[in-house]
């Protein structure tokens, strides 16, 4: 069995298949589009962290009971290098993983995806309805209000924060900027 490195073009379609609902495929574009954006930041490989957030929930919307696990699975059986398995299985540590993030990419990748959603809610409230407008301070203002956006696990991106060794506001600057490369994409 050889391993093979995929294709975003190979990443998306996969998406495609275990995936119909538009707002699961647009948190996965989101999510890639920070991704990508962090992995410039911190001159890492940007392709592979871009395929890393956009397959990052590819088991959710058919598997929800077995969420990581399942996409464990599908990534072994299309021989996905390991890494990426990994970082992608990492993301639900202390939810629905015990697997620990342990590199810059996993614990981004741990941050940022309740992030990406908590700032979609922001942008959408906004009369634009746009993530291009969308700043920190209305983020951070939002994030008091618990009932605002509840599904948003703001603990787990506290803990992605600390992990990451950055401020709140940094990580929340960084997704916004993440998500403006992608909001045509993701209807934002």
């Amino acid at each position: 069995m050889t391993v093979t490195t995929p294709t975003r073009d190979e990443a998306l379609s996969l998406l495609k298949e275990f995936n119909t609902n538009t707002s699961l495929i647009n948190h996965a574009l989101a999510v890639e589009g920070v991704m990508r954006y962090m992995a410039r930041k911190h001159g890492e490989d940007e392709e592979k962290w871009g395929i890393i957030g956009l397959v990052h929930d590819l088991d959710y919307e058919q598997f929800p009971e077995e969420h990581c696990k399942k996409t464990e699975q599908i990534l072994k059986e299309r021989n996905w290098p390991e890494e990426y398995i990994r970082a992608i299985v990492s993301h639900g540590w202390g939810i629905c993983s015990d697997v620990e993030p342990q590199t810059t990419l996993e614990k981004t990748l741990f941050a940022i995806d309740e992030l990406t959603g908590l700032i979609t809610a922001c942008a959408l409230v906004r009369p634009s309805k746009s993530v291009m407008d969308t700043k920190t301070k209305s983020v951070r203002k939002k994030w008091k209000v618990s009932h605002f956006a509840a599904g948003a696990d703001r603990s787990i991106i506290e803990k992605g924060a600390s992990m990451l060794g950055v401020e709140l506001n940094e990580l929340i600057e960084d997704a916004i900027m993440g998500m403006r490369e992608v909001a045509k994409e993701i209807g934002l």
